[in-house]
């Protein structure tokens, strides 16, 4: 068990460098404000290293970050610096007190088809790899102290403190069908087409998607989709359970975006990160473990301003102004 979650709660930490504190309360913001207070940056603000965004698109409207892949002519395949690109925004994002989710989209007609074939191409072939410096766009999202299962590769994803959800709008394989699976919601168009295209390339399930999937959908369904690599839309997704929401064409965004102002309109930011830490953490903890470590937290928690601002705004018949949480 890290040494952070047992023994000290999310509420009590206030370290230097990039841990969780209480920010000042923050008043509810209507709807309309925070679709009409868009900040679209492609230059990362409050954050020790400026880069310019060359492939993402990173947007904050309060309490929303909106990360875009925007490579709409290659249906937004995936290419290294675009990997680093996302990271750092949800870093940014993850800093900032504002956000209380984040959003993953696809521009135009596509979420991601995986990693673009020319790029794979030439880091096959040993070309390219430095061609791009990519050293302003180094980041380091997530809590550490989730552990090691949480800081490999893309599942860094899971241990950000905040909601993460996928707005799939179109094709979604290879690489992109894993990324979806480590964002914690996935909100789905009708029309989208998922593979996970792994064997036709004469691969094996990468990135985690051995252990997400199986976990979504149940491990015959997972294995049909990895051994075949099929095709399959987004009813079918809602189906097997691989998406929480279906919407219509052009709806996905949207409803994700709505949905984390949902979130912050009721529930305490703190809330949510520490029950985002509490499934993924209890997935590998045997019942016992994960009930005492529960059972802590849960007295801790009985004890802090979010507690009693809950009850006093369910008695008063309020809405709640729960603290909002910055790292």
């Amino acid at each position: 068990m890290c040494a952070f979650f047992a023994h000290v709660h999310p509420w009590q930490r206030d370290r230097l460098g990039g841990t969780l504190k209480e920010s000042p309360n923050k008043k509810g913001t209507n709807d309309k404000a925070c679709k009409e207070g868009v900040r679209k940056r492609t230059k990362n603000e409050g954050s020790e290293n400026m880069s310019d965004y060359q492939e993402i698109i990173y947007e904050v409207a309060e309490p929303v970050a909106t990360i875009t892949m925007n490579r709409p002519e290659a249906l937004n395949a995936l290419t290294v610096r675009m990997l680093a690109e996302i990271r750092h925004a949800v870093a940014a994002a993850e800093q900032d007190p504002s956000v209380v989710g984040i959003v993953l989209t696809g521009a135009g007609r596509g979420f991601c088809p995986g990693m673009d074939m020319n790029a794979l191409n030439s880091m096959s072939s040993g070309e390219g790899r430095a061609k791009d410096d990519l050293s302003d766009l180094k980041a380091e999202p997530g809590d550490p102290d989730m552990g090691e299962n949480f800081r490999i590769a893309y599942t860094y994803l899971m241990s950000v403190r905040k909601p993460i959800v996928a707005a799939i709008n179109g094709a979604c394989a290879g690489l992109g069908f894993a990324i979806a699976t480590l964002a914690d919601l996935r909100v789905v168009e009708r029309q989208a087409k998922f593979s996970t295209a792994f064997s036709q390339r004469g691969l094996i399930a990468e990135h985690g998607v051995s252990w997400t999937l199986p976990r979504l959908i149940g491990s015959g369904n997972a294995l049909d989709l990895l051994w075949s690599a099929r095709k399959f839309n987004g009813e079918e997704a809602k189906e097997i359970g691989l998406a929480e929401r279906l919407v219509e064409t052009g709806q996905a965004l949207e409803t994700a975006q709505d949905y984390i102002r949902n979130l912050a309109a009721s529930s305490a930011p703190v809330s949510l990160q520490v029950m985002k830490a509490q499934v993924y953490r209890h997935l590998n903890m045997p019942l016992a473990e994960a009930m005492t470590e529960t059972n802590d937290w849960m007295a801790q928690s009985l004890t802090k301003d979010d507690f009693r601002e809950g009850v006093r705004s369910f008695i008063e018949k309020r809405p709640p102004n729960f603290s909002r949480v910055s790292v």
